[in-house]
């Protein structure tokens, strides 16, 4: 099998991501991953998962806690969602030979397609077995993807798997896990249509993750949940769903602090303070989300794992992710960053106000037609002086005609795809300006790759 015969195999699997629109509670069945892992003799029951939840800083916070844990000599699994440009990014070891081995990519430690085959054509076998007699219906993509990355991470022998759910929570294919804590992001308004209408709602599909615990051997500990600043509504989920399950709950701004300093910040946590921390991600939502992971790696003491204040500073300062706040052009300057929704596009904004100084913003927006195209635009037009519209290379891409009606009164570009837009990015710039690529990773991803 060549490696364009696995993407191929793979991608032929039915794949939500680029689905417009579908039944969210009728088409997640934990239960199919379940039995089908039962029947490659539960590889993830192997690995000891630290899983993230949420709605913005998810990703963000899962590489800052393997960055961390990788800096302390562990060997870290890390699996994520969705990718830039290549699936493999999804699947990544780090450890200190990845760190001292010159980067060939910028998601350091990713599978490599030799391994992928590998992989791919020794579980094909099962998948196609499986498919054939399930009775829930066929193994999606990031169903089966998700299977093959804990056999991976099995046979790799990596000392802790960090995961971040693909879709809410409840029903995600990540959630089969029994993990060792969760630590659970900002909660906002996103996928309503299938999440739930309200805050508590869409809080109830992430705390979906929190469960008792099951881990045999750590027999007598509470799982500890690690949870960032929420509105009420969430937060209350939040407790609710702990005090339920017997979870221990630590909540920034309550149990952990985070204080900017001029030099960057310092973080004040469940067994002590750590001072003089700095982080390449721009945007004091970062901090809070490196705050989070420096209390999710704290919570490991519970398990006799104590990560010193010398990794948790050089984790955290050598965390890269690529596509948030990214410069890839000083000249021009060109920022990628995938806001999907009203908060991640409101915390953008910040960060580009604090953070830059232009003379013009070109914005470079397309965005998926399942996410909440008017209030994206809403919060993002008062940035920008010129706008150009696109759509991402996926069925789910709405037509950049569909947003130039929310921006009245701004210079307009419409543009057919994302290698236009790039194009033209190049031409309206001049000195001084500055080009912001946002509103969907997929658009991100190609902007990066053209």
């Amino acid at each position: 099998m060549t490696y364009p015969e696995a993407s191929q195999y793979l991608e032929a699997l039915i794949n939500y991501e680029k689905i417009p629109a579908w039944p969210y509670k009728e088409s997640l069945k934990l239960e199919r991953l379940k039995d089908f892992l039962l029947n490659i003799d539960n590889p993830q029951d192997n690995l000891r998962c630290i899983h993230i939840a949420g709605t913005k800083g998810k990703g963000s916070t899962c590489a800052f806690i393997a960055y961390i844990l990788r800096e302390a000599g562990f060997k870290v699994g890390l699996y994520t969602s969705p990718h830039l440009s290549d699936f493999r990014e999804r699947i990544r070891i780090l450890n200190l030979e990845t760190a001292n081995r010159k980067p060939q990519t910028d998601f350091e430690g990713m599978i490599s397609q030799e391994e992928l085959i590998e992989l791919v054509e020794k579980l094909r076998p099962a998948v196609e077995e499986y498919n054939r007699n399930s009775p829930y219906g066929p193994l999606s993509f990031f169903e089966a993807y998700t299977a093959l990355a804990f056999v991976y991470f099995k046979e790799k022998k990596v000392d802790f798997t960090v995961l971040e759910t693909g879709l809410g929570g409840r029903l995600d294919a990540t959630n089969v896990v029994s993990p060792l804590l969760c630590a659970i992001t900002p909660i906002s308004y996103e996928h309503t249509q299938k999440l739930g209408n309200t805050l508590g709602e869409i809080a109830t599909e992430k705390a979906g993750i929190i469960k008792g615990h099951q881990d045999t051997r750590s027999p007598g500990h509470q799982v500890i949940v690690i949870s960032a600043p929420q509105e009420e509504e969430a937060r209350e989920v939040i407790r609710q769903k702990c005090k339920e399950v017997g979870a221990k709950l630590y909540e920034v701004n309550k149990n952990i602090f985070c204080e900017f300093t001029d030099a960057g910040f310092k973080v004040r946590g469940i067994f002590g303070e750590y001072n003089h921390l700095k982080i390449q991600l721009l945007g004091k939502h970062q901090c809070i989300n490196a705050t989070v992971a420096v209390g999710a790696v704290e919570a490991l003491r519970y398990y006799n794992i104590n990560v010193g204040m010398d990794a948790i500073r050089n984790g955290l300062d050598n965390t890269l992710w690529p596509g948030r706040c990214e410069a890839i052009s000083r000249n021009p300057y060109i920022i990628l960053d995938g806001a999907q929704n009203i908060a991640s596009s409101q915390v953008l904004k910040e960060a580009i106000k604090a953070n830059f100084s232009y003379r013009r913003l070109i914005l470079i927006l397309g965005i998926s037609g399942d996410k909440d195209i008017k209030g994206i635009c809403h919060e993002l037009s008062d940035l920008a002086d010129e706008i150009i519209l696109t759509r991402a290379n996926n069925p789910r891409a709405s037509e950049p005609e569909e947003l130039a009606k929310y921006f009245n009164g701004k210079a307009v570009h419409i543009t057919g795809n994302v290698k236009d837009a790039r194009a033209l990015t190049y031409q309206l710039t001049q000195e001084g300006d500055l080009a912001l690529v946002t509103g969907s990773l997929f658009v991100v991803g190609e902007f990066r790759d053209v």
